[in-house]
């Protein structure tokens, strides 16, 4: 009994230490007065956060050796370094879970096998972390799908924009700017990053396209650069390509309903047999 109940407050008290750990890590401390000091004499290229970067050098060695889904990262805004923390605490919750359970019953006078909360931990621990990353990926997929509809309805204003004797950049910025909504943010970003850095706008989308794998947005930029550099009338090719859009992403849809219907057929085979079994057992019970 004795062993048990040091062994449950030992791994009681290395989770809590770890959850320190974690928590002592993200939250920013006061900086010394000397390197402050010396940071406000360095040059603009060197004055960046140094010290910030050191303290999450683990948790980007981490990301990196969990190899992070970038793209879908990308689209949903996060970055490796929140991924990763999130995989993380998602582990330690599943790694406290049966330690904390253990505890409970070994104070209520149940005792369990030492094996019991070292494999739960272990075991739990690994799900809670694959359940954070399936959310990452479903969150990722229902982004997807939000911004290939709401690409549909960008290329039909940007057409309208054309069709009112708006220039392509114009166009563009005008039809971001007209709706509301995480995905025109994030158009109206890109467009105005190219602004800044005095890139063109149709390579900005492209490179956005690339960066978060909607190559939907990628196919708006390669035809607004024929209108601006070959100065082409390119609206009509815009209204098609959001024609041909709406029936692939209509065409997707009904395939995805096709499968989960294929997926119900399953229980309702198990029922009918279930339904044999009670109808045919009378007859076995009597032979």
């Amino acid at each position: 009994m004795n062993l048990h109940l040091t062994l449950a407050v030992v791994a009681g008290a290395t989770v809590g230490l770890g959850l320190f750990l974690v928590v002592r890590e993200l939250v920013p401390a006061t900086p010394a007065l000397g390197p402050a000091l010396r940071r406000l004499h360095q040059p603009p290229g060197a004055a960046r956060t140094a010290t910030a970067n050191r303290r999450l050098e683990w948790l980007t060695e981490l990301a990196r050796w969990l190899r992070p889904p970038h793209r879908q990262l990308a689209l949903l805004d996060r970055t490796p370094e929140q991924y990763a923390l999130s995989l993380l605490l998602s582990a330690l919750i599943g790694l406290s879970a049966p330690a904390l359970l253990s505890v409970t019953l070994l104070a209520v006078g149940i005792s369990l096998p030492l094996a019991v909360p070292v494999l739960g931990s272990l075991g739990l621990a690994l799900l809670c972390a694959l359940v954070a990353h399936r959310a990452v990926l479903t969150r990722a997929d229902a982004a997807r799908d939000e911004f290939r509809q709401a690409v549909c309805t960008y290329l039909d204003l940007v057409a309208l924009q054309l069709s009112a004797a708006h220039g392509p950049v114009q166009s563009l910025e005008r039809a971001a700017a007209i709706c509301e909504g995480w995905v025109f943010d994030r158009i109206s970003e890109a467009l105005r990053m190219a602004q800044m850095q005095m890139h063109s706008p149709w390579d900005e989308l492209r490179d956005l396209a690339d960066r978060i794998g909607i190559p939907e947005l990628g196919d708006v930029g390669a035809i607004m650069r024929s209108s601006g550099s070959e100065g082409a009338q390119v609206h009509e090719t815009l209204r098609s390509r959001a024609d041909s859009l709406r029936d692939q992403i209509r065409t997707d849809n009904l395939a995805r309903a096709e499968g989960v219907t294929s997926r119900l057929d399953i229980p309702g085979a198990l029922l009918v047999f279930v339904l044999l079994g009670f109808a045919i057992y009378p007859f076995l019970a009597r032979l």
